[in-house]
């Protein structure tokens, strides 16, 4: 058995809905392998891939190489090959015992391909499954990829994958001057692209260097639109581990930038927040445990009070409707006792402005605050429509 898969088995399985909300028709672009596979044929092939990487029950990597194609380099994200790091960890370059082809680290000593890591390599393949949040590194990754690829005039291909939170836009447009990692370019929290479209974006609004270079193809998936709903098969990272938990992310990852753990370390991450003292303010409660997935993290060991955010994917879609849930931000910096420590410079590369905190000090509501967004939405909306491909 590959160890990537036997480390796939060992991941907790996403938690069934009350009831079917998700469309079990949609197949992703690397099911379609006729599709893509003649561009493959006599090239030099490298995978962005992980765990994710599944093409039906098959990872993406082993259907290749049954095939016959010359895949030279594997690169992985954030998490690792196996999606199992903490975020933020530090992954090192490795080499697949399975099949001898070196593992480079897109989130270790760089972030993005070296030339030399693509000497060997023609074309590029990006096979990663997103949550379609902003801050989500995969597609910080995939603009670097794209880039490297285009100064050295390689081909990439994107094969892709539903959006699980596709089905709207919200949040504040980021502010270049708080450019990072976890930001990269002036659109939404929420974005509702797929990998595919957003790669699109990047290269038509020339929003990426070398774009007028860079040879990109997109191969679709099957039977998928924004409204419908995608469940996904295995967990994107370690502390994502049920569908209600990714879609409460794009709010709750605002409390990384604050002192409000989101569970992490326990069995219920990103579907849960609080910390020691909401005592008293709070009923719920939770213990933070040092583990795979979660080393050393926030309130390792002690008691969190706060908010259980639900239990099924249906209840959380209930609360946040289509938009981000300020209400749960600003609840808990009105119940934080030392306010002045409340946010962190983090919390500006997520919200992705400075505005947002000084909106919440001020004690704005929350449909004050979604109103000011509304301009810079109206205008992010009409670039995103140029570059959709399921609607």
């Amino acid at each position: 058995m590959r160890p990537l898969l036997f480390c796939l088995m060992l991941l907790l399985p996403f938690s069934m809905p009350a009831k079917d909300i998700f469309d079990t028709t949609i197949k992703t672009a690397d099911t379609r392998i006729d599709e893509y596979l003649p561009t493959l044929r006599g090239k030099k092939v490298g995978v962005i891939i992980n765990q994710t990487s599944l093409a039906g029950q098959k990872l993406l990597l082993d259907l290749l190489l049954e095939h016959h194609v010359n895949v030279k380099k594997i690169f992985v994200p954030e998490h690792g090959f196996r999606g199992a790091e903490d975020a933020g960890a530090h992954v090192a370059d490795a080499v697949d015992a399975a099949t001898g082809i070196p593992v480079i680290s897109l989130y270790g000593k760089s972030k993005k391909p070296a030339d030399s890591d693509l000497a060997n390599v023609d074309i590029l393949i990006y096979d990663l499954q997103d949550v379609g949040v902003r801050f989500y590194t995969y597609i910080s990754t995939m603009q670097y990829c794209m880039e490297a690829c285009g100064a050295l005039n390689k081909e990439f291909m994107v094969l892709d994958r539903p959006n699980p939170n596709g089905f709207y836009v919200a949040g504040p447009v980021l502010d270049k001057s708080v450019t990072s990692f976890v930001g990269m370019q002036s659109i939404p929290i929420v974005y509702g692209m797929t990998a595919g479209e957003y790669a699109r974006m990047l290269v038509g609004e020339k929003w990426i260097e070398h774009a007028d270079q860079l040879r990109l193809s997109v191969v679709t998936c099957l039977n998928y639109t924004h409204e419908k709903k995608y469940r996904l098969p295995v967990p994107p990272s370690p502390n994502l581990r049920t569908m209600y938990a990714v879609y409460a992310y794009p709010t709750l990852c605002l409390f990384e930038g604050t002192p409000i753990s989101v569970g992490r370390g326990t069995d219920n991450p990103f579907g849960q927040f609080g910390c020691p003292e909401f005592s008293g303010t709070y009923t719920h409660s939770f213990t933070p445990i040092s583990g795979a997935g979660a080393k050393n993290p926030l309130y390792d060991g002690k008691t969190c009070y706060g908010v259980l955010v639900g239990t099924e994917a249906e209840d959380v879609l209930k609360t946040i409707g289509n938009n981000l849930h300020l209400k749960w931000i600003i609840d808990a910096y009105s119940n934080y006792p030392d306010k002045e420590k409340f946010f962190s410079t983090f919390f500006r590369k997520l919200t992705g402005n400075k505005v947002l905190e000084e909106q919440i000090k001020n004690g704005e509501s929350a449909a004050a605050i979604e109103k000011s967004w509304r301009g810079d939405l109206s205008e992010f909306l009409a670039i995103r429509n140029k570059y959709l491909l399921y609607r």
